[in-house]
């Protein structure tokens, strides 16, 4: 008879470790979706700002080109201006 309980406890101890084993697992492959879900939502995140920080810089480049040949324009229609004795505004519409 005491083999049998003994038996006994053993199988219900084996058939919850087995149930507890099943249970880890499946919240192992729970946390690693939810992991990998996560790092895609990140890593699509930091593409769109990545993106819109290049979109920005292009624009302040663009802006700043801008200003620079203006500027240039400017200082060469001063100096066209100066040497053939000109306004500013003629030596431009030359």
């Amino acid at each position: 008879m005491r083999k049998i309980a003994l038996f006994a406890v053993a199988a219900g101890a084996a058939l919850t470790l087995a149930a507890c084993s099943e249970k880890t697992e499946d919240a192992a492959a729970t946390t690693a979706d939810s992991a990998a879900a996560d790092t895609q939502a990140n890593m699509e995140a930091v593409a769109t700002d990545a993106a819109a920080a290049a979109s920005d810089a292009a624009a302040v480049a663009t802006d700043a080109a801008a200003t620079g040949a203006a500027a240039a324009t400017d200082a060469a229609a001063a100096a066209e201006a100066n040497v053939q004795g000109e306004s500013t505004e003629k030596a431009k519409a030359d």
